[in-house]
């Protein structure tokens, strides 16, 4: 997984690097379905490697020859949900309005986060950075591309290069990133508490848009 890619012009619409995930990719996704459902049931450490692989109607040896590791395959779940959220970032720095168009996407990932039940997914994979440095390390170099992916479009929101945005508004992505990742893992038990969650994010969210448009306009 090379994370570390970077597009020649970093106020260009992303490019994404080359996160093919090993050996068949067709079969490799297929696996990864398979392997999210087996975690959010039995837990990360809970599920072992014949687990996984039985999840998959697979047998042990032929699991292992496209995932090693746990590690393995969390850098491939992080590598296709990373490959996912860059085509969305391109879309919303290519739109007319990038703000609005962030706004929008912001608020629908919320709202994805709190109805597709991928939280508990996030949770158990949290729980295991704090156990493991390599899933660590997986985790928060999916958090680094995602604050850059911001700071390209505050960018090109506010004219200036995405080094100074990356530079003034850094603890700004940080935190939405935060925020999406908190409301994921976040259960509420009624459809009524869902939405005052949902609403609640979103206004915060939007105050922290608007302090960085608020920020360049006095500046």
């Amino acid at each position: 997984m090379n994370v570390h890619s970077r597009p020649a012009d970093r106020n260009s619409p992303v490019n994404l690097p080359d996160r093919t995930p090993p050996q068949a990719e067709h079969k490799a996704l297929e696996i990864l379905d398979g392997v999210r459902d087996a975690f959010v049931e039995k837990g990360f450490d809970g599920a072992s490697m014949q687990d996984l692989a039985r999840a998959c109607g697979m047998s042990v040896g032929n699991f292992y020859r496209y995932f090693p590791s746990k590690a393995a395959i969390v850098a491939a779940l992080i590598t296709r949900d990373l490959a996912e959220v860059g085509e969305q970032f391109s879309q919303i720095i290519e739109s007319p309005d990038p703000m609005a168009t962030l706004r929008l996407a912001l608020h629908q990932r919320i709202a994805d986060n709190q109805c597709q039940g991928d939280g508990k997914l996030w949770a158990e994979m949290t729980a295991a950075s704090l156990r493991k440095p390599e899933i660590a390390e997986i985790t928060r170099q999916m958090e680094t591309e995602v604050t850059r992916y911001l700071a390209i479009v505050f960018a090109r929101v506010l004219g200036i290069p995405a080094e100074i945005a990356q530079q003034r508004y850094a603890a700004h992505a940080s935190l939405l990133v935060m925020m999406i990742k908190a409301t994921a893992m976040h259960h509420t038990d009624t459809e009524k508490g869902r939405d005052a969650l949902i609403a609640l994010t979103v206004r915060t969210m939007n105050r922290i848009l608007d302090e960085i448009v608020s920020d360049y306009v006095k500046g």
